[in-house]
């Protein structure tokens, strides 16, 4: 007897229909085909197992399982449910008319219970596109298959809930969340705000221009000066997710496995420190198994590189094409994939090893050109896809224990907001722009349009401060972005003249 029903295969960020079919016949072997892997051809110890334990048999002749279409590879635990609901169909155990209207996923322990699986928004979305009745899950990703209106999400703790509903001897009331809510409750819900922060008035500013074009940033300043503390606030500052991108960035983390058992949907902007030992593969996605690196996980968000120079000049330089297509591509010989990976990148690093060069007060003790040789850690072509390098100088006793009241990230948000505003009525021909930083070099000049008073200042610059030709084109759209922080629509001589300063590491012999 035949039985069949429905799963699906996560490939990159986007699901695809599996078919799972069973037949039960003359013979004694258990067979699987459909180019499964080890963790799911190892589904007929766990189906068994589960099958006994909830009072069923697990059939002793020639069970064959086939995982269509036949030619794309299936991987990991989820198959275990639809197998073991066909098995038992097949076998004439249970009735169950309706198994080939649902999509099944969900993996089994010994005991019967079901366990959270990966990848449950894009297999939900694939669902509702294929038009089937509903999508029955594990409990625990119910929450996060909700947010998919128009399909009945049917949360089950163990096969013999899975059985009674199929069965209709359980009703069980698809779960609904009205996303719109969800998305709203935790819309800007941050953990760390810039009100508190005292002092570095001047690295505020500067995170401030760098969240209203899109910039990318370097702090470069010794241990304690408050880098970390900055970079984690800048999330705050950022303009809200949209829908769209909370979605985006929701089933990103949802392939990834990172969602947790009451989480939703992803309302606020991402924000991930990989530690310096991370490897190329682990930073920007792939393996046996392509998953998305942290480069994908930070989209729409922050990607915080903490002591830049310690980090492996490979996985450095691997991150250079991501940054300039905002995407990243995984190709193996059967399949290739494209993870999205639009993120604001903010790097920090001491100024050399000891982390005392140009300090006011301490003393450096690093040999000659060795401060020269750390700083050549990090390559030209890496500094030159980053527009703002800031200076972290230490804050004095005195601006750490004043009683002033500072600015908060909600404050800052709504200048970000209103410059944002600006740009993408400025950019509302073109899709692929959604900030000043993102725009090609044959738009900088109709964009960025100085006046002479702005060319000779940004000449003398140019020449007395020793700035590269590749600081040139950063200037002009740095200046543009600090523009329409201040709601103007020229570029004034004081909107280049800041843009200039934050170019510390184009300055010959600064770390001479």
């Amino acid at each position: 007897m035949l039985a069949k029903t429905f799963g699906a295969a996560v490939y990159g960020v986007d699901a695809k229909v599996i078919t799972i079919e069973v037949n039960v016949g003359q013979g004694t072997k258990f067979h699987m085909s459909g180019l499964p892997d080890s963790a799911v051809k190892e589904s007929e110890h766990r189906v068994e197992s589960a099958i006994k334990n909830h009072g069923f048999k697990m059939p002793r002749i020639k069970v064959v399982v086939n995982l269509a279409p036949a030619d794309i590879r299936k991987e990991g635990s989820a198959y275990d449910l639809p197998i073991a609901l066909c098995i038992l169909k097949a076998s004439g155990q249970i009735v169950a008319e309706k198994l080939d209207q649902y999509m099944i996923m969900g993996e089994l322990s010994l005991d019967g219970t079901l366990r959270p699986i990966k990848g449950v928004l894009p297999i939900a979305i694939e669902a509702r596109k294929n038009k089937f009745k509903g999508f029955v899950l594990p409990k625990e990703n119910a929450k996060e298959a909700a947010i998919v209106n128009d399909i009945d999400v049917i949360g089950v703790s163990n096969i013999n809930e899975a059985v009674e509903f199929f069965e209709g001897d359980r009703e069980i009331e698809p779960l609904e969340v009205d996303t719109r809510d969800v998305f709203m409750a935790e819309l800007n819900n941050y953990d760390v705000d810039f009100k508190d922060v005292q002092g570095q008035e001047n690295i505020k500013r500067a995170l401030e221009i760098a969240a209203a074009g899109g910039h990318n940033v370097i702090m470069i300043g010794p241990p304690g000066a408050g880098k970390t503390m900055l970079a984690k606030r800048l999330s705050s500052i950022l303009p809200p997710l949209s829908l769209h991108e909370a979605l985006e960035t929701t089933k990103i983390h949802s392939v990834a496995g990172k969602m947790g058992s009451d989480s939703s949907l992803i309302s606020t902007r991402p924000y991930r420190s990989p530690h310096h030992t991370i490897s190329d593969v682990a930073l920007v996605g792939g393996g046996g198994n392509p998953q998305p690196g942290e480069i994908s996980l930070s989209h729409n968000g922050v990607l915080f590189l903490d002591e830049l120079p310690e980090f492996k000049r490979t996985v450095l330089e691997v991150m250079r094409q991501p940054m300039e297509e905002r995407r990243v591509t995984i190709s193996r010989a059967r399949i290739s994939l494209d993870y999205p990976a639009n993120f604001m990148l903010i790097a920090s690093m001491n100024p050399c090893p000891c982390g005392y060069y140009n300090h006011p007060e301490k003393e450096c003790v690093c040999a000659p050109g060795v401060v020269q040789r750390y700083l050549s850690k990090v390559s030209g072509p890496l500094l030159d896809r980053i527009d703002l390098h800031v200076e972290v100088t230490p804050v004095s006793f005195d601006e750490m224990t004043a009683n002033r009241k500072t600015e908060s990230s909600e404050e800052i948000r709504d200048r970000v907001i209103r410059a944002r505003e600006k740009q993408a009525e400025r950019f509302e021909n073109n899709e692929s722009i959604h900030s000043n930083a993102m725009m090609p070099s044959h738009r900088v000049k109709e964009v960025c349009e100085i006046n002479e008073a702005g060319k000779t200042l940004l000449k003398t610059a140019m020449e007395k401060l020793g700035l590269s030709a590749r600081a040139y084109d950063r200037i002009l759209k740095v200046s543009r972005t600090i523009a329409d922080l201040a709601g103007s629509d020229q570029i004034k001589i004081e909107h280049l003249a800041e843009a200039i300063q934050y170019r510390s590491l184009d300055r010959e012999g600064w770390a001479g």
